[in-house]
């Protein structure tokens, strides 16, 4: 069974460097990892935590009303594919939703933009490079009315 929970920043940082940032020589400490309306999850297997995701109060031009982003979102190689990362979404919905946030946004790898469809996000704009990384889109999610 899968526990979704509210994770410290440091908890998220192992995983994001293993599975984000592995040979990579970009930051895994984010800016607005401390910030007080920033909130991490976490994802637990039998007491071990196999995914992590961070959500941060973030404008963005393309979007009115209350934003998040959606950083470092990372599953251990060994759960990708098993569901977590729709389980970890699906709890920052339900905190938004009480929260009263307009949108969810963030930057897809391209590995990762059939995951955020089936969440319910769509594309805006080109895709851009992030060096090290490779090709990216803004995607975003409506929450509620402004």
């Amino acid at each position: 069974m899968i526990l979704i929970k509210k994770i410290k920043t440091e908890d998220t940082y192992p995983i994001r460097l293993k599975i984000l940032r592995k040979n990579i020589p970009l930051p895994y400490k984010f800016n607005g990892d401390f910030d007080k309306d920033t909130f991490h999850l976490g994802a637990f297997e039998n007491g071990k935590l196999i995914a992590v995701s961070s959500y941060m109060k973030a404008l963005n031009a393309n979007l009115k009303g209350t934003n998040y982003q959606l950083r470092g979102m990372a599953t251990l190689t060994a759960h990708q594919g098993s569901g977590v990362g729709k389980l970890m979404m699906q709890e920052a919905f339900n905190i938004f939703q009480s929260l009263k946030i307009n949108y969810i946004w963030c930057n897809a790898r391209l590995i990762a933009v059939n995951f955020y469809k089936k969440q319910g996000f769509e594309i805006i704009g080109e895709n851009f490079d992030v060096k090290y990384i490779g090709d990216h889109y803004m995607m975003f999610k409506k929450l509620s009315s402004e």
